[in-house]
């Protein structure tokens, strides 16, 4: 849990325990459920549903702390009762079930996905509304510290020179290319694309929805999202199947991944003094790949650490003359580090104003 260090005058020894519970209770109350240590004033009653919908975000912002906190520290749930894991679960079952036309296949899988989200979003919608209960859930839908440790298998690797180790657990982790051919440079570009996109789809995006609906919302993304991984693909396998999940986290993924590229380029001013090279390289290149969204965050961190990201007869990002090896691998690491905690300092004040407009 994060620690706030508040200053204010400290009230008459009568006063103090009711301060302290009340300020505990800021984080055991259920969601929209304000504590207050004393008697609601006329004004505070007359705000009606705009002060409920300011408590219920700032108790989104609550949760979300648990959250960033809970994933930095405990890491994924076991694979048995892992919520994504039963995500992809629903997915191989809609896979199994599909028609074989390519007319039905294309509606069956709008259909599947939608069904999916309605259902987690449901699912999730009955666990209790307490921020504890809440941010410990959604840490189960981040995945900052699998990413961070799955980069760094491949870094470690890479450092001892053990190239066939570095292909197998960038491919098996990170990325869905053929990898059995790929030199030293090649497996730390993908590692570094790989960490870089998912900034977007594992951080930034989770925190977004979960900010803009709760629970529901996050559980919702995160079926579509596991969707377009699973059948986002185009070959004649799932180019119908996997059409409306990919069109539809494209849509959802468009903010989150210009957010990210905005956090990495001020994350690498922070860290290497190259934000401003790493914003001006995700405005020119990012339009590169395929996708609309993923060529924000990996050219920004191209940008960031003056290299060059290629991926073969695909895309080619950045303009910077720096190998891509093990020690670059460190350093968009040591970014990511950067921008998880900038995501955390955004959240405090949500959280912090809220607790003192509870107490005034």
């Amino acid at each position: 849990m994060p620690l706030m260090i508040r200053r204010f005058s400290l009230p008459p020894n009568d006063h103090l325990i009711p301060l302290l519970i009340a300020d505990f209770g800021l984080w055991i109350a259920p969601q929209g459920v304000t504590v207050r240590s004393g008697t609601p004033t006329n004004a505070e009653s007359s705000t009606g549903n705009g002060m409920r919908w300011y408590a219920i975000l700032a108790a989104r912002c609550r949760a979300l702390l648990v959250a960033l906190a809970a994933d930095a520290l405990l890491g994924d749930p076991p694979n048995a009762w892992h919520p994504v894991v039963l995500l992809g679960s629903w997915m191989r079952l809609g896979e199994r079930l599909a028609p074989r036309s390519a007319r039905a296949r294309l509606g069956w899988g709008a259909l599947w996905v939608a069904g999916g989200a309605l259902l987690a979003g449901g699912t999730a919608r009955l666990l209790p509304r307490q921020v504890l209960i809440q941010g410990l859930a959604a840490s189960t839908l981040l995945a900052y510290r699998s990413l961070d440790q799955a980069v760094g298998a491949v870094q470690a690797a890479l450092e001892t020179g053990d190239l066939k180790e570095a292909r197998r657990l960038v491919s098996w982790h990170l990325v869905s290319r053929p990898t059995a051919d790929l030199c030293a440079d090649e497996v730390a570009a993908a590692a570094i694309e790989s960490l870089a996109e998912n900034l977007s789809d594992s951080l930034a995006a989770p925190v977004l929805a979960y900010l803009s609906g709760g629970l529901p919302a996050l559980a919702a993304y995160r079926l579509v999202n596991t969707a377009d991984a699973m059948w986002g693909y185009r070959n004649e396998r799932y180019e119908d199947l996997g059409k409306a999940a990919a069109r539809l986290d494209d849509a959802l993924n468009l903010a989150p991944a210009r957010l990210t590229a905005a956090l990495i380029a001020l994350s690498a001013q922070l860290t290497l003094g190259r934000g401003a090279a790493a914003w001006r390289v995700a405005r020119r290149d990012a339009g590169r790949t395929a996708s609309p969204n993923a060529g924000w965050p990996m050219a920004a961190m191209a940008g960031a650490l003056d290299t060059t990201l290629t991926k073969r007869d695909h895309y080619r990002l950045g303009d910077g003359s720096r190998l891509p090896d093990a020690a670059l691998v460190a350093e968009a690491r040591r970014i990511a580090r950067t921008l998880a905690l900038l995501l955390a300092i955004a959240l405090l004040p949500g959280a912090w104003m809220r607790g003192h407009a509870a107490r005034s």
